[in-house]
């Protein structure tokens, strides 16, 4: 039988469990209002405490300046590709610039070309998306609207180690698969966005780390809920915002600042379990290739295959008849991915080690 404690799947990600036993209480009453999670009015104070709360959480958890807009967003990520280019940069003469890391940053500048003129300053198809670029050796212009990235590539299981510095225009960074994993100085962006279903909950809800100075660049005339600035002057409580989602959200970051202590304990654990799979992975490197080249590898996503594609599928049946689950690749690249978001424990993570050395010594 699969279990809760062994979900390694790409998104929906593994929860903790006193999250999951706290949301399941929820669902049939809140305990401090009575009535379900499900049944409570975006328009009650209860819920204008929850905003409240949550904004303040992460703020604290990642030392928010003031001067940043935190909102919650509906669309997930694959809205904030269209919304960012229409926002910033519908008014711009030169193009906005991007890096295509892998399959999720090609979606984004996909969705910014139907919108806005978009250049791509770095390309990694020519490598097959299994390295990353040094920032220093990109060709950018100072005249672009802003430059945009993806921290994380869940798909490929890339990830960058820092932001560019100095770069002169607007950073715009996706971190929808790894956003508050670890820590990062906001200071360096102009806007952050992370969608739900990796580490901060179950999908239907989007922050955005929005800095005051980037909304004087939005043009007039957009649609209200196309526009940042709608949900800057309603509070993310324009329309009917995904009260569920952000419950849980808001559970999750209790649960990083009260049991396990921050972002900074979060980032060793994971830098923890990430080595702990890589050395298993890398003990059978005659049977299993690693997607990534070692320099880029993620600590949230191990893309990896084994070279006799044969026994992946045998791989696969041993891993759920043990329990595993959500270990099969993405369907763009295929093969195996183990996604070891936060609340992937360590024991976990030791027992798919473990599984991958007792199934090469059985089969290799």
């Amino acid at each position: 039988m699969l279990s809760n404690l062994l979900n390694f799947s790409g998104g929906p990600g593994a929860l903790p469990p006193s999250v999951l036993e706290q949301t399941q209480c929820a669902i049939a009453a809140l305990p401090d209002t009575g009535l379900s999670i499900l049944g409570m009015s975006h328009r009650s104070e209860w819920f204008k405490a929850l905003l409240q709360e949550a904004q303040d959480n992460i703020r604290s958890l990642l030392d928010v300046p003031d001067r940043y807009h935190i909102l919650f967003l509906q669309g997930g990520s694959s809205l904030q590709f269209s919304m960012i280019p229409m926002n910033f940069a519908a008014a711009a003469t030169a193009p906005a610039e991007f890096v295509a890391s892998g399959y999720w940053s090609r979606k984004a500048i996909g969705e910014a070309k139907a919108v806005v003129n978009a250049h791509t300053v770095w390309d990694g198809a020519a490598g097959g998306y299994r390295n990353l670029p040094a920032w220093g050796d990109l060709e950018r212009s100072a005249r672009a609207p802003f430059f945009h990235y993806v921290s994380n590539e869940t798909v490929e299981g890339l990830q960058f180690s820092g932001a560019p510095s100095a770069i002169g225009v607007p950073l715009i960074a996706d971190m929808s698969s790894d956003f508050l994993s670890r820590r990062f100085d906001i200071g360096d962006y102009a806007m952050v966005y992370a969608h739900a279903q990796k580490n901060l909950g179950p999908a239907g809800v989007t922050v955005a780390l929005i800095d005051e100075a980037l909304l004087s660049r939005i043009p007039s005339g957009l649609p209200p809920m196309l526009d940042y600035r709608t949900h800057v002057e309603h509070g993310s409580n324009y329309n009917t915002p995904p009260v569920f989602s952000i419950y849980v959200l808001n559970l999750v970051s209790r649960w990083l600042r009260d049991e396990v202590g921050g972002l900074d304990a979060i980032e060793h654990l994971n830098q923890r379990k990430a080595g702990m799979l890589y050395q298993a992975l890398e003990r059978q490197r005659q049977m299993i290739e690693v997607h990534a080249d070692v320099a880029a590898r993620s600590s949230m996503n191990v893309a990896f295959r084994f070279r006799d594609e044969s026994l992946q599928g045998l791989f696969l049946a041993e891993a759920n008849a043990a329990g595993f689950s959500g270990l099969e690749g993405h369907r763009s690249i295929g093969g195996l991915r183990a996604s070891l978001y936060n609340a992937v424990s360590e024991e976990a993570v030791r027992q798919l080690a473990d599984h991958v050395d007792d199934f090469a010594r059985r089969h290799g």
